[in-house]
């Protein structure tokens, strides 16, 4: 299935008589909420998605900010949503699809095939000329069924393995990564033997992502190669689905560490670099 969707593509899709459900995912680390945002215009038909509470579960620091909700929540959340078995999912925000592609990443690891990411996010939507709506969205619940593990998952362990033996990417700014600063974990660098491959040089001056083309020789200029493993790890497990993204669409196979960072710099028995590192 396509990872990505154009907005006129998704305006077509909408008024065909079976149009994708829409989810709306919009969020920032420390705000504004979402909600609001969404009640005060979307993409008609948007149904909004909580990523705090819906799309991540909560417990102790070692698991990190944003660690995988529970099946149930996700699945009692997705039948919220009014999703069914086999239905289309397209997923958007306003952040270059920042928060979305963790969406997009949950929904494919729980078992949905056909989950695209509108490029570009609600900015290309409203550039293209189309109309907002207003209002909550209310929709008849779902029946979807959903279970973990269609895609692979790294715990700390393995993502270390793949540093050694691959490429783990971090997704976060060059100076979180260099150790220089950090505003949220309790240490400061990067998991050892990581390299340094920040979400933003994904994507172009518009906001949408980087023809493949680019991405691929991006990651090949990182060391990515089709013959080793490849990770991706953020701050809390959010943008490193972006990356995700990144890579499929670049034409490599890749798999997330959903504690990331934070759950990395909160076990104090992890070993931690600084500086340039990589390759």
């Amino acid at each position: 299935m396509p990872t990505l969707i154009q907005a006129d593509e998704l305006a077509a899709a909408l008024a065909a008589s079976t149009p994708p459900r829409l989810l709306d995912v919009r969020w920032k680390l420390g705000g504004p909420p979402g909600r609001p945002l969404h009640e005060a215009g979307h993409i008609p038909g948007a149904v909004y998605v909580d990523l705090d509470t819906e799309l991540a579960g909560h417990g102790l620091p070692i698991e990190g900010r944003h660690p995988l909700p529970g099946i149930e929540t996700l699945q009692a959340a997705a039948r919220r949503w009014g999703l069914n078995p086999g239905d289309s999912v397209v997923v958007y925000d306003d952040l270059s699809a920042m928060s979305a592609a963790r969406a997009w990443w949950l929904l494919r690891h729980a078992g949905f095939d056909d989950v695209r990411v509108l490029d570009g996010g609600l900015a290309m939507w409203i550039a293209a000329g189309y109309a907002l709506e207003s209002g909550a969205v209310e929709v008849e619940p779902g029946s979807v069924e959903l279970a973990y593990g269609h895609l692979p998952i790294l715990d700390g362990d393995q993502a270390a393995a793949v540093a050694r033996e691959g490429v783990l990417l971090d997704a976060r700014a060059g100076e979180r990564y260099r150790g220089e600063t950090e505003p949220i974990d309790p240490r400061a660098g990067h998991i050892p033997g990581a390299v340094s491959a920040p979400t933003t040089e994904n994507l172009g001056s518009d906001g949408r992502f980087l023809p493949p083309e680019q991405l691929a020789a991006r990651f090949a200029a990182l060391g990515v190669r089709k013959d080793a493993p490849v990770g991706t790890y953020c701050g809390s497990g959010i943008t490193s689905a972006h990356e995700l993204i990144a890579l499929e669409l670049a034409g490599y196979d890749g798999a997330v560490y959903p504690g990331s960072w934070s759950a990395w710099s909160n076990d104090p028995a992890r070993p931690v670099a600084t500086g340039l590192g990589g390759v």
